[in-house]
C-alpha cells in the first residue's frame, strides 16, 4: 500500500511499501554466492540503491490519499468534485497497494522477515489504533468511544491489511493462478454481508488482488509503463475517465470504491457486487498504470518523502479529522466551493509533504520502525 541514506548504512524499507530485495553476493557461474577469502577483512555490503521512480510514486500517492480525505467535507454539491474524488480513490490506494505488494516478493516466514513484519507492521498498528481511538474519544468528546484493536478506524486498516496480506505472500507465490484466486475471493467478499467488521476483512479481501498483482510484477513489468507511448496513453486516459466520472456522479455510490461493504449492504442486487468488483480491478488497474507512467523517473525535489509516507499516511488523519471536530468547515461555509476545494488542496499537499519529511520520520522511528530486539530470540535479532 518506507533507507539508509548511504552505503555505509544498512538499508531499510519501511513496512508501508514492503520488504526490500535480499542483498547477496554476486553468484558465480555456479549459481552460487562466492565464498569469502581466507584472512580477508570482513566488508560491509553496499546498501542497495533506491529506485527514484519508486520513491516518486509513493510520495504522489500519499499525496492523493491524503488529498481526497481533506474533500470528503468540501465536496458536497459539487459534481466536479465528486468526480474528481472518484477517478482518485479508483486508484490512489490500489497503487499503492500494487507497489507494497512488488516489494514484498522477497517475504517468507524466516526469522528475519517476521521479526520485521512485526516491529514494522504490527507495533504501528497497535500504537495507531490506540492513538487513533483515544482520540476520536477525546477530541470529538465521545467518552463512550470503543478502543478496539480487532476494528481499525479510519486509516489504520491498511495496516491490519498489509500485516495479513504478507503473511500470506508464500501462499500467493506458490499458487499456479494466484491473481484469478485472489480475484475470486475479492468477488465473493463484495457478496457476502456476513464477513461483519473484524479487523476490516471486507475491505482487506476486496483489495487483495492489487498486492497479489504486485507480487506477480518484474522490473521488466515497470519498463513498459515508463515507455514514451505509455506516458503519451496516460494523459488521455485520465481525461476519459474524469468525463466518465462526470457522468456517473450522481449515480454511483461510493462505497464501490471504498471497498468496505458489500453490494447487499449498499441496496445493490447481489450479483452487482461480481460485476463491480471485476470492472473496479481493471479501472484501477489502467489507471494505476497511467499514474506510474507519469510519474517522474529522475530524482526529483520530493523522491527522499518517499521514504517517509508511512509518516505522512499515518499522521495525517489527526489533521483531517482534527479540522472536522474543530467545526473549521461548519464556521467557514465559504469553503464549500470551487475556490474551497483549491485552498483544502494545497494545505492537504503542504501538510503531509511536512509529514513526510526526514526530522518526522527519525522522531517516529520508535513506534514506525522500532528495533525491539529484546522481544525476540537472539539468532532473530542479529539477523
Amino acid at each position: 500500500m518506507f533507507h539508509a541514506p548511504n552505503a555505509l548504512q544498512r538499508a531499510k524499507v519501511s513496512p508501508a511499501t514492503g520488504e526490500s530485495e535480499p542483498r547477496h553476493p554476486a553468484p558465480t557461474a555456479t549459481g552460487e554466492a562466492p565464498a569469502p577469502v581466507a584472512n580477508e577483512p570482513a566488508r560491509s555490503a553496499p546498501a542497495k540503491k533506491r529506485d527514484a521512480h519508486f520513491d516518486n510514486a509513493k510520495y504522489l500517492a500519499i499525496v492523493l490519499v491524503a488529498v481526497a480525505h481533506s474533500w470528503v467535507p468540501v465536496m458536497e454539491g459539487s459534481r466536479a468534485a465528486r468526480a474528481l474524488y472518484m477517478v482518485t480513490y479508483t486508484f490512489h490506494m490500489p497503487a499503492f497497494i500494487l507497489i507494497s505488494g512488488y516489494f514484498s516478493r522477497s517475504f517468507d516466514l524466516s526469522p528475519a522477515k517476521v521479526k520485521r513484519l512485526v516491529t514494522g507492521v504490527a507495533v504501528p498498528y497497535v500504537v495507531f489504533e490506540t492513538a487513533y481511538s483515544l482520540f476520536r474519544r477525546y477530541a470529538n468528546d465521545q467518552p463512550d468511544a470503543p478502543i478496539s484493536l480487532l476494528e481499525p478506524w479510519y486509516l489504520t486498516w491498511f495496516l491490519a491489511a498489509l500485516f495479513i496480506w504478507r503473511l500470506t505472500t508464500p501462499v500467493w507465490r506458490s499458487l499456479r493462478h494466484p491473481l484469478a484466486v485472489s480475484l475470486v475471493i475479492a468477488v465473493l467478499a463484495s457478496l457476502a454481508p456476513s464477513i461483519g467488521d473484524d479487523l476490516d476483512l471486507p475491505r482487506v479481501l476486496q483489495f487483495l488482488p492489487f498486492f497479489v498483482l504486485g507480487l506477480q510484477l518484474k522490473p521488466e513489468h515497470f519498463e513498459l509503463v515508463r515507455r514514451r507511448e505509455a506516458r503519451l496513453a496516460a494523459l488521455p486516459l485520465f481525461a476519459v475517465a474524469l468525463v466518465f466520472a462526470y457522468w456517473a456522479a450522481p449515480r454511483m455510490q461510493l462505497g464501490w470504491f471504498l471497498r468496505d461493504s458489500s453490494a447487499q449492504d449498499m441496496g445493490a442486487p447481489w450479483w452487482s457486487g461480481a460485476v463491480m468488483t471485476l470492472a473496479m480491478f481493471g479501472c484501477a488497474t489502467l489507471l494505476t498504470a497511467a499514474f506510474l507512467a507519469l510519474v517522474p523517473r529522475r530524482h526529483m525535489w520530493f523522491t527522499v518523502l518517499g521514504a517517509g509516507t508511512i509518516c505522512g499516511y499515518l499522521l495525517h488523519g489527526f489533521f483531517v479529522k482534527g479540522v472536522g471536530y474543530a467545526g473549521v468547515f461548519d464556521d467557514h461555509p465559504g469553503l464549500v466551493s470551487p475556490t474551497g476545494l483549491v485552498i483544502v488542496t494545497v494545505v492537504a499537499s503542504a501538510g503531509v509533504t511536512l509529514l513526510c519529511t526526514p526530522p518526522v520520520r527519525r522522531v517516529l522511528r520508535c513506534v514506525t520502525e522500532p528495533d525491539m530486539n529484546w522481544a525476540f530470540r537472539k539468532e532473530s535479532a542479529k539477523l
